[in-house]
């Protein structure tokens, strides 16, 4: 499907993630595309295929998780996000410190880094921007206090 391979970083993005050792990214990987061939016929065209992309693939990632009733390990994204735009120290513990949030905030985090405005993030994840921006300020003072751990 066209869609899918123009979006595919989108969706390597989000499952990297929610990765975990004993799930591999290439099973999650898949699970979002057969969600995202399911649901293609039902795309009402209301918003942006990115954002509809980046909301079925979040809801897959948490449902899988749920569903899997394992408490995954999470691999560090420096490692698996190609692109990024710089090593130092500084990003690496960045990342690792974004690994240690919850599923939601880690996903409201993956959003804000990618520059989508408030009203997307609240489409993707079914919040309200007002939310959105409440819950993105108290995800960095936490990031902030666990800086200072």
């Amino acid at each position: 499907m066209r869609v899918i391979r123009e979006h595919e970083r989108i969706i390597y993005k989000v499952t990297s993630f929610y990765v975990s050792e004993d799930q591999p990214i290439g099973d999650l990987y898949q699970e979002v595309v057969i969600n995202l061939w399911r649901a293609y016929p039902n795309f009402r065209g209301e918003s942006k295929i990115s954002t509809w992309i980046y909301r079925i693939a979040l809801n897959t990632c948490v449902t899988f998780f749920r569903r899997s009733k394992n408490k995954p390990q999470y691999v560090d994204i420096t490692m698996d996000v190609p692109d990024i735009p710089d090593n130092s120290d500084d990003i690496k513990t960045l990342y690792k410190l974004i690994n240690r949030l919850g599923k939601i905030e880690r996903a409201l985090v993956l959003l804000y880094l990618d520059d989508k405005p408030y009203k997307e993030i609240a489409e993707i994840t079914g919040l309200t921007p007002t939310n959105v921006a409440t819950k993105l300020g108290r995800i960095k003072e936490k990031l902030r206090k666990m800086s200072n751990e």
